[in-house]
């Protein structure tokens, strides 16, 4: 192993992560947004809007006017971010050791460049570095959330939707603590989950995006002593909500993350539902009520050509695992900094990307594996007809009611249906023979007769059809 190549040495660079590797496809529109260039890119642009902001409402008194080609080159030079800009203010950050001054520095030698450097000190003008960094990191989850993570999380539930419609009279023996109950249909099963699902996009989707701009601890010093009698709260709320963004009037050093914890936590717990309908999917396929539908040349085990792993369910389990590790530790420490300032929040932000990376894969691998299956009616007929003892609670329900109307020898329905079921197979003739001999009215004998498991669903494709309507109304 002595000439071994040095892998961290190959060019171009080798990803040490998966989502920059092997699932870069996968995450690879997170990038726009919540990668450190994305990250850079923000800051450029909100650096370059508060000096424009400053310029245009004469918050600092005595600086001339600037002029609308002067606002357009600037505008138009920080959209125009690219790896030329990337380069330069690597360059920068090379000889200042810290990356928002490489920002500042890079906008003045532009301001330079279009003959507006006479105004360069309304650059970062009364600026930390968390005021820059705040507003930058929320303007990229708000993307992130509104431009990638949201219309993917609503593709699994459109596709949850579809199945659920399709399914939705389509009977299955359901299972409580792993053993027989009363049936439903596989499309209201799936309808619970768009239930749950929907109820937390709506959450996610109210999400406040906070920003501050108000200095070094909160209080706006240098702001009052450089420029007296400005009303700069109204001055830094304007330019927040000019960003798109939901002013906190009251904060330290730092914007206090408290939203970053309240959307992390109702991702969390979107990736959570979804984690729990990863695991049903892959136990309904174990017991043969999906089939998969191989992918035309793929290996579904190296050393058992019969198979076909329910890979993409087991894949988002992992991957919603990870994501939620990440996302309860964001939550847990962006909530806490030491006194007025510490830095835990900065290299805790660098991994947002990552948690929502991990997510975004989960949510790709649903997808795709729900559009792989194919409901096995033939194993559920099987199953139902294997368990005619779920109809206990029908027949106890109807000799209840019939005891509450006043007829004679209904007393007890629960014992004596559990002395007929607890514990036995009882199948279509012995259960009918039983319900002959109750006593009931004809017209309560005749129609536990006619009932079978598969026709004990009670409303369930009603309950389905309801959920797949609102959902589709929401959108």
């Amino acid at each position: 192993m002595t000439n071994r190549v040095q892998l961290a040495q190959i060019d171009p660079a080798l990803a040490l992560s998966p989502l920059d590797g092997r699932y870069r496809d996968d995450a690879a529109p997170l990038i726009d947004h919540l990668s450190e260039a994305a990250l850079n890119r923000n800051r450029v642009h909100v650096e370059a809007e508060w000096f424009i902001h400053l310029a245009e409402s004469g918050a600092v008194r005595g600086t001339r006017e600037l002029l609308e080609d002067e606002k357009t080159q600037l505008r138009e030079w920080a959209a125009g971010f690219d790896a030329e800009t990337i380069d330069q203010l690597r360059t920068f950050e090379a000889v200042t050791v810290h990356d928002v001054k490489a920002v500042e520095y890079s906008i003045k030698e532009f301001l330079d460049q279009i003959g507006a450097g006479d105004l360069s000190e309304l650059v970062h003008f009364c600026c930390t570095s968390e005021d820059v960094n705040n507003l930058s990191y929320a303007l990229g989850i708000k993307g992130a959330v509104q431009d990638v993570w949201l219309p993917t999380a609503r593709t699994l539930v459109d596709s949850l939707a579809d199945m659920a419609d399709e399914l939705a009279d389509t009977a299955l023996l359901s299972h409580t603590h792993g053993q027989p109950a009363t049936p439903s249909t596989m499309g209201k099963e799936l309808a619970v989950f768009i239930h749950r699902l929907r109820r937390q996009l709506a959450r996610i989707e109210k999400t406040e995006f906070l920003g501050k701009i108000n200095g070094a601890t909160g209080t706006y010093a240098a702001h009052v002593v450089a420029s007296p009698g400005v009303a700069w709260p109204g001055v830094a709320q304007n330019f927040v909500e000019h960003l798109g963004l939901t002013f906190n009037p009251v904060t330290t050093q730092i914007e206090s993350h408290d939203w970053q914890a309240e959307l992390f936590a109702d991702i969390s717990r979107f990736n959570r539902i979804c984690h729990n309908l990863a695991t049903d999917m892959w136990t309904y396929i174990s017991m043969e009520y999906f089939t998969q539908i191989p992918v035309e040349g793929a290996t579904g085990s190296s050393t058992m050509p019969h198979k076909v792993n329910p890979i993409r369910f087991e894949n988002a389990e992992a991957n919603l695992e990870i994501s939620n590790a990440l996302l309860d530790s964001l939550a847990s420490t962006l909530t806490t900094s030491r006194l007025q300032r510490d830095l835990t929040d900065s290299t805790t932000q660098r991994n947002i990307g990552v948690a929502f990376g991990h997510s975004l894969l989960a949510l790709n691998n649903l997808v795709k594996g729900l559009g792989r299956l194919e409901c096995n009616t033939d194993a559920l007929e099987a199953d139902l007809d294997r368990n005619w003892e779920v109809l206990a609670e029908a027949i106890q329900s109807v000799m209840r009611a019939a005891f509450l109307r006043g007829v004679g020898g209904m007393d007890n329905p629960y014992e004596k249906l559990k002395e007929l079921t607890r514990g036995h197979r009882v199948d279509g003739p012995a259960l009918r023979e039983f319900v002959s001999g109750l006593g009931l009215p004809d017209e309560d004998t005749a129609r536990l007769a006619a009932l079978t498991p598969g026709a004990y669903v009670g409303i369930a494709a009603e309950i389905a059809r309801e959920e797949t309507a609102a959902w589709r109304a929401s959108r």
